[in-house]
């Protein structure tokens, strides 16, 4: 069974590309508003969810968040095989920081790795407030 984030309601929740900025928690600031530390939040369903979900060929997006699901379980694995030749710890945080400190492609440019899944954006400031709050996601990830 595919699981799906828990973030269906979108009340109040802005978006960029077509991506909600739901809250994280973290001290990177970016345009997504701080969640309290002690409630899970995308990140965290990413992480749990994603040993059941990446055998799945399919997903049924039921909201916005699951397409944020989609994307952080793909940047969970491309962190993965980053790690994967790693022999140290100080060789596996370097390989981290080297993939934070590379350009977030954002719907419509090239290296996206989902077409057609987001809607492109409809300004330029929309598209520089995906890419940073993909940036700081890609960075909750990694901390």
């Amino acid at each position: 069974m595919v699981y799906h984030s828990s973030f269906v309601d979108e009340v109040g929740v802005s978006r960029a590309c077509g991506c909600p900025l739901l809250p994280l928690k973290s001290h990177i600031k970016g345009p997504a508003p701080v969640s309290d530390q002690d409630r899970t939040d995308i990140v965290d369903e990413a992480i749990t969810f994603f040993r059941a979900n990446v055998f799945f060929r399919n997903f049924d997006i039921k909201s916005p968040a699951d397409k944020l699901l989609i994307y952080l379980t793909f940047y969970i694995n491309v962190a993965l095989k980053r790690l994967e030749g790693c022999r140290t710890l100080a060789e596996g945080t370097k390989a981290i920081i080297n993939l934070g400190l590379e350009k977030v492609p954002v719907p419509g440019e090239s290296g996206f790795p989902f077409p057609g899944l987001f809607p492109l954006p409809q300004s330029h400031k929309e598209a520089d407030t995906g890419r940073n709050k993909w940036e700081v996601i890609e960075r909750c990830i990694q901390t």
